[in-house]
């Protein structure tokens, strides 16, 4: 079982998203993403989306917001759960990211990227305000199919 988070930076209608294209080996290799990683031992979600998003773009996120939790049984390997905010409030620049291109992407324009079929379903329901947690069963990076429960 793995625990991560996933944060999305919403800046004047635009989302900070990574095109994950610089680690060899990587899981989203050839996707467009939010920021975020694994969880340190010790670590809350909001102190692992804080360390995260700093170590990735460079950016100090202040206040994430939490929207819910997701759930990949079996993805890869290993159980993912994964925390996903967006955060609204940051300091600092960006800098040459680890783990890919940063680009600032127009909120209309996501769905137009190359992303898991998930990101499109959960985007949703953040649009709408909703608080969910959800499972996404993955075959390959095919997915099959999701469940979602609203609070």
């Amino acid at each position: 079982m793995l625990l991560a988070t996933l944060c999305y930076i919403k800046h004047n209608g635009q989302t900070l998203m990574v095109f994950r294209n610089k680690k060899p080996g990587d899981i989203h290799a050839g996707k467009w993403n939010g920021l975020g990683g694994k969880f340190e031992p010790g670590e809350t979600p909001e102190e692992c989306v804080i360390r995260e998003v700093r170590e990735e773009s460079g950016l100090g996120i202040v206040n994430p917001r939490l929207h819910g939790l997701v759930m990949f049984p079996g993805f890869k390997g290993h159980d993912w759960y994964v925390f996903v905010f967006t955060a609204t409030d940051f300091t600092g620049g960006l800098i040459d990211s680890p783990e890919g291109e940063l680009r600032w992407i127009a909120d209309e324009e996501l769905d137009s990227l190359s992303l898991w079929p998930s990101d499109r379903i959960f985007f949703g329901w953040m649009r709408e305000g909703k608080f969910f947690s959800a499972k996404f069963v993955y075959e390959g990076e095919k997915m099959k199919n999701h469940q979602v429960v609203f609070y």
